[in-house]
């Protein structure tokens, strides 16, 4: 399957290139600065920011997907920059998932959201309404996360490692569906 990736160089993205390789899928990730990250981990590189509708658009086209998986966000390397930069974050997410949809309109789209509390219902409403999937990820732990490697104890969490597998299993979701991609208790 040919699969675009908003937000390969993140947290995530960087650990969900090689489980799509790995299962075969064509992978083009989309960056706003870091190409030479995405061609190291095998996928074609697209440089653009997803605020750019403009821009965007011919190169999603271009790489005709089959399937969209939205892991975008503006966070900060430094968990002290954390609540400050929450709001563009919040607005990445939005206006990216709108403009991604308008991108490639009528392709799956499968995003995150939080399970902490459950759910951004704006974001969510946005990924239901165009027949995507939503995977609810707990509190990221693990190597290069804010947790380090201690589990979250007072809110759901999920090893960046293990999201990044389940994501892999919930890419067949049916349309419609909401996840929640966290630890067991």
């Amino acid at each position: 399957m040919r699969v675009f990736l908003a937000g390969a160089t993140g947290v995530i993205g960087v650990r969900l290139v090689p489980f799509l390789l790995d299962a075969g899928h064509r992978v083009a990730g989309l960056t706003r600065s870091q190409p030479q990250v995405v061609e190291r981990l095998g996928a074609e590189p697209v440089v653009c920011d997803v605020l750019d509708l403009e821009r965007l658009t011919p190169l999603v086209r271009a790489f005709d997907p089959e399937l969209v998986l939205h892991e975008l966000t503006d966070l900060p390397d430094d968990a002290a920059e954390l609540e400050a930069s929450l709001e563009r974050s919040q607005h990445v997410r939005l206006q990216g998932t709108r403009n991604l949809l308008a991108a490639a309109p009528g392709v799956k789209l499968v995003a995150q959201s939080i399970a902490f509390p459950p759910g951004a219902p704006e974001h969510e409403g946005l990924v239901l309404e165009a027949g995507g999937v939503v995977l609810r990820y707990g509190i990221f732990w693990g190597p290069g996360t804010y947790g380090g490697d201690t589990p979250p104890t007072d809110l759901p969490g999920i090893h960046v490692d293990a999201a990044a597998r389940r994501t892999i299993e919930a890419l067949d979701a049916p349309p419609g569906t909401v996840l929640e991609i966290v630890d067991p208790v």
